[in-house]
């Protein structure tokens, strides 16, 4: 293998080819396999050889297949190269001048635009061509105003015809010099002043979305159910979000090419793809319901639409686990690519939803998102099935509404056939819905970013799962946690904890104020950057009363110690500030990925909280650093002794333990079955979570103790009858308070209580 002699010393170690071992196994020859200028590498089995380049570079031949002992393409004598990437001829510009006015134009190219007397511009006025093989910005317009619809432009690389812009008139596009159109190939002036379908974009093979360009044309938003978003500010490009809000209803079908023209090692990470996708669409309170295939030859269902509403097969747990375990041989020999069988397999699944409940099927928005190379070999034109859907959707939708069908398809895998995969999506309304990335690493890296976490607000329990110790990194990981000052009229200040719950409210404990405190007096602290936040007011519990049980020799009763702190102004969440879970609210169910059927207050707390001890946390201030404590709470048979320890607390006469804790806290403490940490003075009103996979829930807030174990040392361990106790939020008592405030809309954002 050569490398081209005139390269120095520094391209040839970049450049030159680097082989990754071809296995003995291999069944074709491995001879003329070199790329000039670039390098390639064998797959785990000896079957394809990929070729690389360099950036700004891309290979005449990206892949080579062993099929029946021959390379398929086969090595010609002319090796495959390395050639410079371009991007489309913008010189179509139409009533202006581009310049500077080449014959090609190369990555980090420049083009300029400026418009002829007596036209308008708009579009970008500087384009930057990219390594990806796009320009940058929007295409570039001048136009006149006398029109019905703005003058469409031409994009690079494209011709048009139709010169006439009034209502019904109509233009169509064509791509040059071998580049594939995506997007509409005709567009419709409407009566409201705007064209019909998605401006087209003209691809070479070369050509690929970035992960950015992607996830801000797929991606999940909270406003509402499915809208558009305009993402490119100054240009007529628009990016589609998925906006899953409260109570909508989504049916979601996701199909996965498992063909041989798929390799397996993009296969395994295509799975990986889904399985963020559907971790990402989990943050929110909806709860789509899924229909998961796998297609080759034949159409293997990890979950059909009808199970999974049917409750069968409805947690997602099981069935990314399912997903994950099936593996890229399950296919059997049947290797071939059938796309149509399954948008077949989907179509057939939308009837019987339909038939099944009209109605509903109304209601309900249909998402199919397709992971294809789109290289059938097999089962006719996929298109025939893809139209059956939309004239379903279509005829099933109230004329008031927009039609609700979006149809996406990302193509993965090395030779990546857009044409036809462009007649397999939705063309509606300037949005995109074919996605080609360069890789599936690509692929990953737009579903990883899907969620953006800096204005995803109403996402309870997200946090950064790391501490380097550092303020900002502790302030990501527990981003609710909430200080509390409280200047009593002798000046002296006491100390409490408490959980940001909505971006209006702090939970913590009702024995953090006594009478006389004023809201003017109060202070609470959420890091760094939002310090002495102004408090419109506190709240305690109505029931709360610390002298309710005096005459039964509980000196202070702590039943119902919480409060909600009503902060003079809302916070604004960002990565370092959101609030934490709260139980029995859709949110939550949102969180533990509970279908609507599944999220009531029971299977909450059955998800929660069904063991004999519980392994849960609380934060504690030691100096001025913050550590979280661990605890288990204790339940089943180990409850009774755990509240036994109450009357061992200083003052306490009382001979009946349940009277001092009742069915409305939770235990912790002792030495087993585990030794725990032990709250401080100071701890007190700061919020006991569990994790319960990536999300956090509170589930109590810190209330009171049998000893003060913390005078010389505020990190202690239990000792066998040092018991912390826990208001405990699955409480009807304690619920029915937090609803009236938290799911009260004019008081900030609500919680949707169950």
């Amino acid at each position: 293998m050569e490398c081209e002699p005139w390269m120095n010393l520094f391209l040839l170690a970049v450049l030159c080819p680097l082989i990754t071992g071809a296995p003995s196994s291999i069944s074709c020859p491995d001879e003329n396999l070199s790329i000039s200028g670039g390098r390639y590498s064998f797959s785990k089995d000896g079957s394809v050889v990929r070729y690389e380049c360099s950036e700004g570079y891309y290979p005449t031949i990206t892949v080579r297949r062993c099929i029946k002992g021959k390379w398929n393409p086969l090595p010609k004598r002319r090796q495959p190269k390395c050639q410079k990437i371009t991007c489309p001829d913008p010189r179509g510009f139409k009533n202006g001048d581009v310049y500077p006015y080449q014959r090609q134009y190369f990555v980090n190219d420049t083009t300029n635009y400026s418009c002829q007397s007596g036209y308008d511009f708009r579009g970008s006025g500087t384009r930057v061509c990219q390594g990806n093989g796009k320009w940058s910005g929007g295409t570039p317009v001048c136009g006149r105003n006398s029109d019905y619809c703005p003058d469409p432009g031409v994009p690079a690389g494209s011709s048009i015809t139709g010169n006439m812009f009034n209502i019904d008139d109509k233009v169509t596009y064509r791509c040059e010099n071998k580049l594939t159109l995506i997007g509409s190939k005709e567009r419709v002036c409407q009566e409201n002043g705007q064209w019909s379908g998605t401006e087209p974009e003209c691809y070479a093979d070369f050509t690929y979305d970035s992960p950015e360009e992607a996830s801000e044309g797929f991606s999940s938003s909270l406003k509402s159910n499915l809208a558009v978003s305009q993402q490119y500010e100054g240009t007529d490009q628009f990016g589609k979000k998925i906006r899953v809000g409260s109570g909508g209803k989504i049916d979601i079908y996701i199909a996965l090419d498992v063909s041989d023209s798929i390799d397996e090692e993009d296969f395994v990470k295509a799975k990986g793809v889904i399985k963020t996708l559907i971790e990402k669409i989990s943050y929110y309170e909806v709860s789509p319901n899924y229909e998961i295939l796998i297609f080759a030859t034949d159409v293997a269902r990890i979950v059909s639409m009808r199970d999974f509403k049917s409750g069968q097969k409805n947690n997602l747990l099981e069935i990314l686990k399912k997903l994950k375990d099936y593996e890229y041989n399950s296919k059997g020999d049947r290797t071939g690519t059938n796309i149509a069988q399954a948008y077949k397999s989907i179509l057939e699944s939308m009837q019987i939803e339909q038939m099944r409940n009209k109605e509903e099927f109304k209601k309900t928005q249909q998402i199919v998102i397709m992971f294809t190379d789109g290289q059938a070999n097999m089962g006719g034109n996929p298109k025939q099935w893809v139209d059956q859907i939309k004239d379903l959707v279509k005829r099933n939708t109230p004329l008031e509404e927009e039609e609700q069908l979006d149809l996406y398809v990302f193509g993965m895998g090395d030779d990546v056939n857009a044409e036809d995969i462009n007649d397999l999506k939705t063309d509606r309304g300037n949005e995109k819905f074919f996605f080609k990335l360069k890789n599936l690493d690509d692929l990953q890296e737009t579903f990883d970013s899907m969620i953006d976490e800096g204005t995803s607000v109403a996402l309870c329990g997200l946090h950064r799962d790391y501490d380097d110790g550092t303020d900002s990194h502790k302030r990501q990981q527990y981003p609710w946690l909430a200080k509390i000052s409280v200047t009593r009229n002798n000046g002296k200040i006491s100390n409490c904890m408490g959980s940001l719950v909505t971006s209006s409210f702090i939970l913590t404990a009702a024995h953090c104020f006594r009478f006389g405190d004023t809201p003017d007096r109060i202070t609470v602290d959420l890091g760094s950057d939002t310090k002495g936040i102004k408090v419109k007011d506190y709240i305690p519990h109505p029931l709360y009363n610390i002298e309710a049980k005096q005459k039964l020799g509980i000196p202070e009763y702590y039943e119902f110690d919480v409060a909600l702190i009503q902060l003079e102004n809302p916070v604004i969440m960002d990565i370092g500030l959101r609030p934490i879970c709260i139980p029995c609210t859709k949110e939550t169910s949102g969180a533990l990925r509970l279908s609507d059927r599944e999220g009531t207050c029971k299977k909450q707390q059955e998800e929660l909280m069904s063991a004999e001890t519980v392994k849960a946390s609380f934060m504690s201030v030691i100096g001025q650093s913050i550590k979280k404590k661990l605890i288990t709470i204790k339940q089943g048979k180990w409850r009774d002794a755990c509240v036994e320890d109450a009357k061992k607390a200083e003052g306490i006469t009382a001979k009946n333990a349940k009277d001092i804790v009742t069915d409305n806290f939770l235990c912790s403490g002792g030495t087993e079955p585990t030794v725990d940490d032990i709250a401080c003075k100071g701890d007190s009103g700061g919020a006991t979570f569990v994790v319960p996979g990536d999300r956090m829930v509170q589930v109590g807030v810190v209330s009171w103790g049998v000893k003060n174990v913390c005078k010389d040392n505020r990190n202690p361990r239990s000792d066998s009858n040092t018991r912390d106790y826990h208001t405990s939020l699955f409480s009807p008592e304690v619920r029915t308070f937090l609803k009236r405030y938290l799911g009260d809309e004019k008081l900030g954002t609500p919680l949707t209580f169950l």
